[in-house]
């Protein structure tokens, strides 16, 4: 089968990449501006220059592929949500022009709420996931909520912060006791490619792993897996929008991509309908919160020219939930000392 992977650079697609070719088949990764050739697979695919926003240009890079996965999410702009509906516009009318026969879509966890008790972020999501259920061919939406595994926007934010604030660490009431169902990089991996090798499932599933947990919870298992003394503290007077205002100059992740994401953390997040009721369970079973940590941080540093071979997250037979040589600079490991000295005024 080939398989268009719309987002291929970006971090669950990195991961995803491989596991396509370990299984066999044909992958045609779309790139923006340039072929991201750091990842070890980046040779064993076909690249193909795409702007989502131009449905021209969509339709001619997925031309001549049997499925598609759609993992583009913009959060670094102002205008993400028009952006990203656009985007999800063209895919759709894309997808039954080149007459793909599957279509899979990585989106979040959506609460059971009205639209305007959203946060945009999630809003989004779910916008771009009616607008893909609109295109002709097998449509299946893969929900979760926070990835677990070295790289991830929502790993790197946690291990950041949790590193960075000392041993006493004041988490928002607000957000302490939201529950949370995280999935390991790993777990997410095998669901998408299970998904889009099953045409006849349809609509909607979450993807989750086996614990559900509050995030304060979730930060003191990360503390422990990490061997950092840490004490959260939960505080009441902590406003959304200063939270997010912190949190995006605390760590190395993009500053608006982390204040688009600080809102949603308010929201519980647990499956409604599992995955692995409807796609089976991954060899060995989903791993817990804890495993997956624990994974993600073994091999932590990465040198200068990254790690190579086996070890790399993104290699064919490598483990997701490992660092990558392909993955931001803002994901590579950084000492509180380094961190100090570039958050200095005239640094």
């Amino acid at each position: 089968m080939k398989v268009a992977v719309v987002g291929a650079s970006g971090y669950v697609g990195s991961r995803l990449v491989p596991e396509l070719l370990r299984r066999g088949h044909d992958v045609v990764a779309t790139h923006h501006r340039s072929p991201s050739t750091a990842y070890p697979w980046s040779g064993e695919v076909e690249w193909r220059r795409v702007d989502v926003h131009d449905e021209q240009a969509v339709v001619a890079a997925l031309s001549g592929v049997d499925a598609i996965c759609y993992l583009v999410h913009g959060l670094d702009d102002p205008d993400f949500m028009r952006l990203d509906r656009q985007a999800a516009d063209n895919v759709a009318y894309a997808a039954g022009v080149v007459g793909a026969t599957r279509l899979v879509y990585f989106s979040g966890i959506v609460p059971d709420l009205p639209p305007e008790e959203l946060s945009d972020h999630l809003l989004s999501r779910l916008e771009v996931e009616q607008i893909l259920a609109t295109a002709a061919t097998s449509v299946l939406t893969l929900r979760a909520s926070m990835v677990v595994g070295a790289g991830s926007t929502s790993f790197e934010v946690m291990r950041q912060t949790s590193q960075r604030l000392g041993v006493v660490q004041t988490v928002p009431s607000w957000m302490g006791s939201s529950v949370i169902q995280p999935v390991a990089a790993a777990d997410a991996v095998y669901y998408l490619a299970e998904a889009l090798e099953r045409p006849e499932v349809t609509g909607h599933l979450d993807v989750v792993g086996p614990d559900q947990l509050t995030y304060l919870t979730l930060l003191r298992t990360y503390a422990r897996a990490a061997k950092l003394l840490r004490v959260q503290l939960p505080v009441w007077l902590a406003p959304v929008e200063v939270v997010a205002r912190v949190a995006g100059r605390l760590v190395d992740v993009p500053a608006p991509v982390v204040e688009s994401l600080i809102p949603s953390l308010g929201h519980d997040m647990v499956a409604g309908r599992d995955a692995a009721d409807v796609l089976g369970e991954p060899s060995g079973g989903r791993l817990t919160v804890a495993e997956a940590i624990r994974r993600s941080l073994v091999t932590r540093r990465v040198g200068s020219d990254g790690v190579a071979g086996a070890a790399d997250g993104a290699a064919v037979g490598g483990d997701p939930q490992a660092p990558s040589v392909g993955d931001p600079a803002w994901a590579r490991d950084r000492s509180v000392l380094d961190w100090l000295r570039g958050a200095l005024p005239g640094r």
